[in-house]
């Protein structure tokens, strides 16, 4: 009897072994470490992307495009009628309607719960276990997809898939997943990694937008 309580417990801790080592798939580190320490050597990136927002059990899924600047921490986000600048200390959130302008600021610190464009290439680093689903060509280039899954069950983003160019190790798009059912695509269409913007374009300026409502909630 004692012998095969000796050999379950033996077993349950083999399969507990492999269970936590296959949270952290080492192909996948491989390549999510090539694409952030890229991104860590680029003075900067900008890219025009695809974004679209939908409930995961829709057919329809409602599409807007945007422009995105990133240098470091800092990033300039462009979508229509509405633009964020995140300097790496305070964050600008800019609305436009009509004649209606405001802006809501925020210290960048009281951001960090949230996935950022800056954010999704270390986003893997902490919070998250992750695996390689596979590859695909898509005209020629070849597509490493790799899912990464929350093990904190109070974070907002429940899954996250990243869609990488192999060859490039360029982040080329992401899916995230809340907590609510819905799912946030987003998909370069043209980057260009060799943009040096200079500190100022990720700071609001209320100069250049005329008559503002400015929101201080800092």
């Amino acid at each position: 009897m004692k012998n095969k309580i000796t050999l379950l417990v033996f077993l349950f801790i083999a399969f507990a072994s492999v269970s936590v080592f296959a949270q952290k798939d080492p192909k996948a580190k491989t390549i999510l470490d090539g694409v952030s320490q890229k991104y860590k050597s680029l003075k900067g990136l900008q890219a025009s992307f695809e974004f679209t927002y939908g409930e995961s059990s829709d057919i329809v899924s409602k599409s807007q495009k945007g422009e995105i600047a990133i240098k470091g921490e800092k990033y300039h986000l462009k979508l229509p009628e509405q633009e964020i600048f995140n300097n790496g200390k305070t964050v600008w959130t800019y609305i436009e309607s009509g004649n209606y302008k405001e802006v809501t600021i925020n210290n960048a610190s009281e951001m960090e719960e949230e996935l950022t464009p800056s954010s999704v290439y270390t986003i893997y680093q902490k919070g998250y276990d992750y695996w390689l689903i596979g590859e695909k060509n898509e005209k020629g280039v070849i597509i490493q997809e790799i899912e990464l899954a929350s093990n904190n069950s109070n974070s907002p983003f429940k899954r996250v898939k990243l869609f990488i160019d192999k060859n490039k190790k360029d982040l080329i798009g992401w899916e995230i997943y809340d907590d609510q059912g819905g799912v946030f695509k987003y998909k370069f269409n043209s980057i260009n990694t060799e943009v040096n913007l200079p500190d100022a374009y990720f700071t609001f300026n209320p100069q250049e937008y005329g008559k503002v409502e400015i929101i201080d909630l800092r």
